[in-house]
């Protein structure tokens, strides 16, 4: 099972959630995926504002700009998922699916690891899977988020 990182942000925060990065199966050869790694922060000035975190299962691309996932073993082939951030147009996320939502202070980062058996999955269906997403009442900067999975 292949291994792979992707890494996103997000230009501008606003009081509704806007997608910082997403991971999602697409048309031809399809693969479930596991995320099991989630690294959250902040690349703007800091100050004492809250980012509200979470990650959404998504049924249906919006407007972003294309991450290529970089496998962490090199001798893997190249990602089937798609991975994008920095939307204009939001992917659609299915309501009441939140799997992850945490708030952060903006002064500090966070990181997730999933215990083994506890990741979070996405299925081989073309254009399902998982939005990470942030929203703030104070911050208008820029986010930024790594995921770290696996395609089976």
């Amino acid at each position: 099972m292949a291994k792979y990182a992707i890494t996103g942000s997000q230009a501008t925060v606003s009081g509704s959630y806007k997608t910082v990065l997403d991971v999602f199966a697409t048309t031809g050869a399809l693969r479930r995926g596991k995320v099991y790694d989630v690294l959250i922060g902040t690349n703007g000035t800091p100050a004492d504002n809250y980012l509200q975190w979470d990650i959404s299962r998504m049924t249906a691309d919006g407007t972003g700009t294309a991450v290529t996932p970089q496998a962490l073993d090199p001798a893997d082939v190249a990602a089937l998922a798609t991975a994008k951030n920095n939307y204009s147009a939001e992917p659609t996320i299915t309501a009441g699916s939140s799997l992850f939502n945490v708030g952060v202070n903006q002064r500090a980062s966070y990181r997730w690891v999933a215990a083994p058996g506890s990741e979070l999955l996405f299925p081989a269906t073309a254009n399902n899977g998982l939005a990470l997403r942030a929203l703030s009442g104070g911050y208008t900067g820029s986010a930024t988020g790594d995921l770290m999975y696996e395609e089976q």
